[in-house]
């Protein structure tokens, strides 16, 4: 039986494991959102609070975009949790959209339902 040394070993650990890593990087983060802010305004057809991150599904004149929120912790650090909201509620969401404008996506920053702002990236938030 051959022994690897420590120094191919250990490359090929760390190799195989930034396998594993980069879909999650690639993920998550903002690379894949336009520069510049963009809003959103339609009614909530789905709401989810979980992991890797809150979403909202919305209608917007018949299209459905997904809205991206913070993960389940901050979003609901930031007071939004599924009970604030519901299927049919009217939401203004602010962020960034997809580089892809074929993919009706955005990430949101700030989310405003029946008059209450909830500002899940308030680091990220637009100048007023």
């Amino acid at each position: 039986m051959e022994v690897l040394p420590k120094s191919i070993s250990l490359a090929a650990t760390l190799a195989v494991a930034a396998l594993f890593a980069l879909p999650a990087l690639a993920h998550h983060g903002w690379s894949w959102t336009q520069d510049g802010f963009f809003e959103l305004k339609g009614v909530i057809a789905d709401i989810y609070i979980g992991n890797p991150h809150a979403t909202l599904d919305v209608d917007v004149e018949g299209e459905l975009w997904r809205v991206e929120l913070a993960p389940p912790a901050r979003t609901i650090a930031a007071g939004f949790t599924d009970e604030v909201a519901k299927k049919g509620d009217e939401v203004v969401a602010i962020g960034n959209r997809s580089r892809d404008e074929t993919e009706k996506r955005m990430k949101a920053v700030r989310i405003i339902i029946n008059g209450k702002t909830y500002d899940v990236y308030a680091d990220r938030v637009p100048p007023s």
